[in-house]
């Protein structure tokens, strides 16, 4: 029966990309106490620490609290959700809240430091609201993968802080720097929602790296529609559009690049902003290629940003941007 529940996890490995030449081991879990443990984090203790064999977590559609975190101890773990709208890990915190003993101080809902970590059909979000850093998922590790998920916050939604990370065909949504980190990450035909405003990045890429958040083919949409604190005696006003910014640089050398992507009439026509130091004009690496849509304005973008031509562009492709030592290419297979 054991040899049985292993072939299977093989092939269901096999079905959602994974490079694995080996059996793979499944825990289910389900809050309502119908699969192997009731949380991701249980299933996640049941994982030996420095595995060489990779698991599948999956995970029945429900809401599971967070926060959950994957140790750098445990590598080859998959999260494979029912779906991306009913398979959901939720955190209330923010940066300002009690952080849980083992939590990053960030305070994410999710935090993945084991490296080849793969998510599919997984809702990751943060409630907290518009009142600071409040991150649905923080992802160290490296060689991760995510398809088909969500990211849903307002502040800080999603920290790629280290590491190399590819996003296919996710929806990301936001206000503030709500993709944001040092890490080399590729979004590939992925929706970008900013909500009342905001800025889409904040890239802290180091100055010796050749490419921070590259994005491909994606979608940015954007309304003008304020978070409402239950609290407070008036509601906060809204944004006119347009009333977001592309990006702007973290660190004096943060790394975006837009190549082939839709903008909606949110996007201002400067695209960037220097996070008001004029110093910061000489050395982030912003560009764009092939940008359309009312908010594509190449003509009216900030001078310091740059206009690839189409032989730049075409040699930025997900298996050149993630390659590093390893020759890492996440759609090679």
């Amino acid at each position: 029966m054991k040899l049985v529940r292993k072939l299977l996890a093989y092939a269901i490995g096999l079905a959602i990309g994974s490079s694995f030449s080996h059996a793979t081991t499944i825990l289910t879990v389900a809050a309502d106490g119908s699969g192997d443990h009731r949380t991701p984090q249980s299933a996640l203790a049941a994982i030996p620490d420095r595995n060489s064999e990779p698991f599948i977590v999956r995970i029945k559609a429900g809401t599971y609290e967070g926060p959950v975190i994957v140790p750098a101890s445990k590598r080859f773990v998959t999260f494979q959700g029912e779906d991306a709208v009913t398979t959901i890990i939720t955190w209330g915190r923010n940066a300002h809240d009690p952080v849980p003993e083992g939590n990053d101080g960030f305070n994410p809902g999710a935090c993945i430091r084991g490296a080849d970590f793969h998510a599919e059909n997984i809702t990751f979000r943060n409630t907290s609201g518009d009142r600071g850093q409040g991150l649905a998922l923080r992802v160290d590790g490296d060689r991760a993968v995510f398809t088909n998920c969500r990211m849903l916050g307002w502040q800080d939604t999603l920290m790629v802080n280290a590491g190399r990370q590819y996003f296919r065909d996710c929806y990301i949504e936001g206000r503030v720097d709500f993709i944001f980190g040092d890490a080399t990450a590729v979004f590939d035909r992925c929706t970008l929602h900013s909500k009342n405003g905001g800025y889409v990045t904040a890239a802290s890429t180091p100055p010796e790296r050749a490419f921070g958040l590259v994005f491909i083919g994606c979608k940015l949409t954007g309304d003008d529609i304020p978070w409402v604190d239950p609290a407070a005696k008036t509601p906060p006003p809204s944004t006119k559009m347009p009333n977001t910014h592309l990006g702007r640089p973290w660190r004096p050398h943060g790394s975006v690049t837009f190549l082939d992507c839709e903008m909606g009439a949110h996007i201002k026509p400067e695209g960037w902003n220097n996070w008001g130091k004029q110093e910061n004009e000489a050395t982030a690496r912003f560009a764009e290629s092939g940008s359309t849509g009312p908010g594509a304005a190449p003509d009216k973008r900030v001078r310091w940003a740059k206009s690839l031509t189409p032989n730049e562009a075409a040699r930025i492709k997900p298996g050149t941007v993630l390659a590093g030592q390893d020759g890492w290419d996440p759609c090679a297979k």
